[in-house]
């Protein structure tokens, strides 16, 4: 691939003409993505159900990026196997940008590229728990209230679905629950 396989993306009137650079995640990306976390969602983070399920069982590295300007860590996004009721799925998030970029593409940016590899091997199922509103533009839509069951407090209107191949999310219905085939911890 050219450019040893990194996406650039270049939004002018979004990123001032700044290249973006969405890459894998790495093993040394791990504590910069872990303070980019703190900044971003401070201690509350520990108590919601997204997270709650994401310590039960590990991302999918390889369905993991990193937004880099330059060398500079400005975002991240995981995706973490799961299962609603018996079908597969995976979990988007967190989706963090650093508080000095956002509202420039970048979350949006990351998204677009882990859906993509995502559905390049063979996923067709993302769901998460966020503002329609935002996640909209990315293809997310609300799942109907009771539906999908998530381990913990979760506002039904904020929990949303991307089907990645038409019609996946057909006859799905159940609790989350960490899928430990594909990522056990």
């Amino acid at each position: 691939m050219p450019g040893g396989g990194r996406n650039r993306y270049y939004a002018a009137r979004a990123m001032d003409d700044i290249s973006l650079t969405i890459l894998p995640e790495s093993g040394a990306d791990a504590d910069a993505i872990e303070r980019l976390h703190e900044r971003t969602f401070g201690p509350g983070r520990f108590a919601k159900a997204a997270y709650r399920l994401r310590e039960q069982v590990e991302h999918s590295v390889d369905l993991s990026f990193t937004a880099r300007i330059g060398t500079l860590l400005v975002g991240s996004v995981w995706l973490t196997p799961i299962r609603i009721g018996d079908s597969k799925a995976l979990l988007l998030g967190p989706l963090t940008v650093e508080p000095a970029f956002r509202e420039r593409g970048i979350g949006h940016a990351l998204i677009a590229h882990a859906l993509k590899e995502a559905a390049l091997k063979g996923h067709s199922l993302v769901i998460l728990v966020g503002d329609e509103p935002y996640y909209a533009k990315s293809g997310f839509e609300q799942i109907p209230a009771g539906r999908v069951i998530m381990p913990g407090p979760v506002d039904p209107q904020r929990l949303l679905v991307a089907e990645l191949e038409p019609g996946a999310f057909a006859g799905v219905s159940g609790r989350v629950r960490p899928d430990w085939e594909d990522g056990a911890k």
